[in-house]
């Protein structure tokens, strides 16, 4: 029987998306830090800093991308195999409203778990004044690569 997205992990999961996501230092660069994850579904959230915002003050959309492709990454591989790695393929997103506020947190659900590809669908939201509002949507498409660990492939 399939696991429900959104439904709970086992613990080795956890500790294996948990390891990875720590090895990322763009997210650690950002100040993100991994807010939920489930079966099929982890957010992400990014605290305001003036060092992330473009020329109107604004959240930059390079950072509202990053947190929006690492989050709907981490949603497939939840999914994949113990010994797999993940990777995007493909990632479209759309910039709905001005990204300000407090916070991001970036939304990653699968929509579709295939053998190899996986797609995914990402919301994020602006955390202001108590309210939360969509500023960007995102659609990604991911590949399991079986058989290669998620370790770091050094210097090419």
């Amino acid at each position: 029987m399939k696991a429900e997205i959104g439904g709970p992990i086992d613990g080795e999961t956890e500790r294996r998306i948990r390891d990875s996501f720590g090895r990322q230092g763009l997210m650690a660069h950002l100040g993100a830090t991994l807010h939920e994850v489930r079966h099929g579904l982890v957010s992400i959230r990014m605290p305001f800093r003036a060092e992330l915002s473009q020329q109107h003050g604004y959240f930059h959309a390079g950072g509202t991308s990053a947190i929006a492709d690492s989050a709907g990454g981490y949603a497939a591989y939840t999914t994949f195999p113990a010994a797999s790695s993940v990777l995007t393929v493909e990632l479209k997103i759309n910039l709905l409203n001005p990204a300000y506020g407090e916070a991001l947190e970036a939304r990653g659900t699968v929509i579709k778990a295939g053998r190899t590809l996986t797609v995914c669908q990402i919301e994020v939201f602006a955390e202001r004044d108590d309210e939360r509002v969509l500023v960007a949507l995102a659609q990604q498409t991911l590949i399991c690569l079986e058989g290669r660990r998620d370790t770091p492939a050094g210097p090419r």
